[in-house]
């Protein structure tokens, strides 16, 4: 899977006192860290393969948003939102004292990367935005609607990744078993009866069914703010989230963006694919040639 112990925990606390967590992986110090937002039922294990691949050269840490793997979960569910993620992640930047950074957001974590360069844009050396955009596909969102919150238990690995490939079937058409065992176990954890769960907290569900709380305002301005720095727009070919009419409008609009599609791939490219991983090195080379 990558996920070798080659980083170190750290935790930070956010405006309503919950402790959160991020993985660190060392990098050099004169170069910004790279910082990984997660999709909304996702956790820094995503990200494993991303920084196994580019830590040691660039430091990289990895973020787990409230009610997910080992950060805590909010006594109020209708503070998992974006501009709550936001406060979290703000609050986490001024803790380590990061002036500058280059963000990597899946899904979810995009639309946290967008709020950031609409509220503290010269901080972003660069931006990589995997399969999200100002415009949701509400079709893919009604999909995600299905499932996000119904807890699921599996008494094995093997079960756990069968369950996986039967849910996500289209989304990565051409998964092995050994493919969909590392995904279950990046999407699970065991619990204190040995049952292996979905790892974050099922509240996370509650204001996502409010229609027009996945994202907030008109986003495009986000876009604008992104223009005249690196950034990379990554979009699964099959994906039901990033239309591709979208993706083209974002590149448009921010002259100099580069766009990558993953194909044979719904929503959200692993970022572990050869043309994503491709398009990752390009654009970190732009921010420090």
């Amino acid at each position: 899977m990558g996920d070798r112990r080659n980083y170190s925990d750290g935790y930070w606390w956010s405006k309503d006192g919950l402790r959160l967590h991020y993985r660190d992986y060392p990098g050099r110090e004169d170069r910004p860290p790279i910082l990984c937002l997660p999709g909304l039922t996702r956790n820094a294990r995503d990200f494993a393969d991303l920084a196994e691949r580019f830590s040691g050269e660039w430091r990289i840490l990895c973020v787990e948003f409230r009610g997910r793997g080992e950060s805590a979960y909010a006594k109020d569910p209708m503070s998992y939102a974006p501009l709550v993620y936001l406060q979290d992640v703000e609050a986490l930047l001024a803790d380590l004292k990061i002036e500058r950074f280059v963000a990597v957001g899946t899904s979810l974590g995009g639309i946290v990367t967008m709020l950031l360069a609409a509220t503290d844009g010269e901080k972003l050396a660069g931006a990589v935005l995997n399969d999200v955009g100002p415009e949701l596909n509400p079709a893919g969102l009604a999909r995600i609607r299905t499932y996000v919150g119904k807890q699921v238990w599996y008494p094995t690995w093997m079960h756990a990744a069968r369950g996986v490939a039967e849910a996500n079937a289209d989304v990565y058409p051409d998964y092995r078993i050994e493919d969909w065992l590392a995904m279950a176990k990046r999407l699970h954890r065991v619990n204190s009866q040995g049952r292996i769960v979905l790892d974050y907290d099922m509240k996370i569900a509650e204001p996502f069914r409010v229609p027009g709380n996945e994202a907030g305002p008109d986003m495009w301005p986000t876009i604008d703010a992104l223009a005249g720095r690196p950034l990379l727009v990554v979009r699964g070919e099959r994906s039901d989230i990033l239309r591709a009419d979208t993706a083209d409008k974002m590149i448009a609009r921010a002259p100099g963006a580069e766009l990558v599609t993953v194909q044979h791939v719904g929503h959200a490219p692993t970022l572990d694919e050869q043309a994503a991983v491709a398009g990752i090195a390009r654009l970190l080379a732009q921010v420090a040639p």
